[in-house]
């Protein structure tokens, strides 16, 4: 069998978008699934759209998923150069192209934009564009010299029959068949003697032995004419497995406002990198059974391409906060504290055990942004209603609350023993002597410290954090707002 090479082919255009996460990570995984080669190649030939330090977030984000390249720029595998502005140093596109001209494949095109904006234009994929009337095609070899001898401005065009047509296959797809008369003599030489991104990629899939080309299906309108290049060189055609959109949850194309078009945005919002590189795994793809938890060496043993969805994939990000919650708690505590840390100080100013309150909301935030929503309340008492003191399940009332505080105060007051234990056993005597649920005495004390619903721990823990003084202020801060509200 021939060895898998798949590559993954960014153009340096700024962040990298979660369409092209998800195409890298499918390459990397097809290759790696089968033991084969995942290559990094650059295409810059659109110098116009190239963005200052592109090409180093690209490495970067390679890197930080775990999507580490067999060969590329860094990596030289014997099929360098690999990046496209290099590649037309070498003439390799010029060389090809002249070989489709001797051919009859393709042919030079020296007309100027007046005439090319008086032939007719016609919407294809939503886009308008202009339809080439093979003016030039007409022209001897002979005025074609002369034009070339004079410094003619020129584009090379590829030469795709008037009549039959085209078919080709696409693992997903099936066999899809297309008019000739519907594909247009795409321009594979610019003006600038930079090949199009459409001819580069034929060119440097076949030079590079690439097996399988992963793409959005967006390029499903493109791939004849990629085949019929093929055919007209002679080459073996490789697999097609074409992707299917991401839409954001209206159904809509992802765009930067959503907050989740690329890594870098997610990774911003304080996602982590391995939750991230799972959920954008199933934007597409399923395994045989439920499971959604996956590392990346299990995505590797489990992936099979043919298991890839035609149907647009929905970008949830309720889902992927529930994702990445999930790793949050599985995460070593160590690492988990480090990630925490600067969330932590940025909410707590104040001198607290900062190691404890990490433990404390480890298992109760999505994402690392939510820490400050939840231990805000240690910095300061925010404001609260009294109405919070009343639970039906704890069968508490601002009455009953008050009355609690009351009897807590003198024996809080008396404790010296501030640590979670000590004071868990001193309020369960309490309880005890007052022969109700603990809930009854631990829902208006926790209640008091936190001025919160919701505390990503209880009572006693609360308290331990803060200390005995400031567990009395808010003690005594809640019997004063209850006697003021029974009044």
């Amino acid at each position: 069998m021939t060895k898998i090479r798949t590559r993954y082919a960014p153009s340096p255009t700024g962040k990298m978008h979660v369409g092209n996460l998800r195409s890298a990570l499918y390459e990397f995984l097809i290759a790696k699934h089968e033991g084969g080669d995942f290559m990094l190649r650059i295409e810059d030939t659109d110098q116009g759209r190239y963005v200052e330090g592109a090409t180093d977030i690209i490495y970067r984000t390679l890197e930080e998923t775990g999507l580490v390249h067999d060969e590329g720029p860094d990596k030289d595998g014997g099929y360098g150069p690999y990046v496209q502005s290099e590649r037309v140093k070498t003439g390799i596109y010029m060389k090809y192209a002249n070989e489709l001209i001797d051919k009859g494949e393709a042919y030079y095109c020296f007309c100027d934009r007046e005439r090319l904006s008086s032939l007719k234009t016609e919407v294809v994929d939503g886009k308008e564009i202009t339809v080439y009337d093979k003016h030039c095609l007409s022209l001897s070899r002979e005025e074609v010299e002369e034009k070339l001898a004079a410094g003619s401005p020129f584009v090379i065009r590829q030469n795709i029959p008037d009549e039959g047509t085209t078919t080709f296959h696409d693992e997903l797809y099936g066999d899809i068949t297309v008019n000739n008369s519907e594909l247009d003599d795409m321009i594979l030489i610019k003006s600038d003697g930079y090949p199009t991104y459409n001819f580069a990629n034929v060119v440097d899939d076949h030079t590079m032995n690439i097996t399988h080309v992963v793409r959005g299906n967006e390029y499903l309108s493109s791939s004849p004419k990629y085949v019929r290049l093929y055919e007209a060189f002679g080459w073996e055609v490789p697999v097609y497995i074409h992707l299917p959109l991401i839409t954001d949850e209206n159904h809509k194309k992802l765009s930067k406002r959503s907050g989740h078009a690329s890594f870098e945005d997610l990774i911003e919002q304080g996602f982590i990198t391995e939750a991230v590189v799972n959920y954008v795994a199933l934007l597409g793809w399923s395994p045989e059974d439920n499971r959604e938890i996956f590392t990346l060496d299990e995505l590797i043993e489990n992936f099979d391409y043919h298991r890839i969805s035609k149907s647009p994939a929905v970008f949830d990000m309720v889902k992927l906060r529930w994702m990445n919650g999930e790793y949050l708690k599985a995460m070593d505590f160590d690492r988990f504290y480090e990630m925490a840390e600067p969330y932590l100080k940025k909410a707590l100013t104040k001198n607290f055990n900062l190691r404890s309150i990490a433990a404390m909301v480890k298992t109760r935030i999505e994402i690392l942004p939510d820490i400050a929503g939840q231990v805000d309340f240690f910095e300061e008492l925010p404001e609260y209603e009294v109405e919070m003191y009343t639970h039906k399940k704890m069968k508490t009332s601002s009455e009953s609350s008050l009355e609690v505080l009351r009897e807590v105060l003198p024996v809080l007051e008396a404790q010296e023993d501030y640590s979670n234990e000590g004071l868990y056993a001193s309020l369960l005597k309490l309880v005890e002597k007052k022969g109700c649920k603990n809930g009854y005495v631990m829902w208006p004390v926790r209640t008091a410290v936190s001025g919160k619903q919701m505390t990503p721990a209880g009572a006693t823990e609360i308290m331990e954090i803060l200390g005995k003084e400031e567990s009395l202020r808010r003690i005594r801060r809640g019997i004063e707002k209850l006697e003021n509200a029974t009044a």
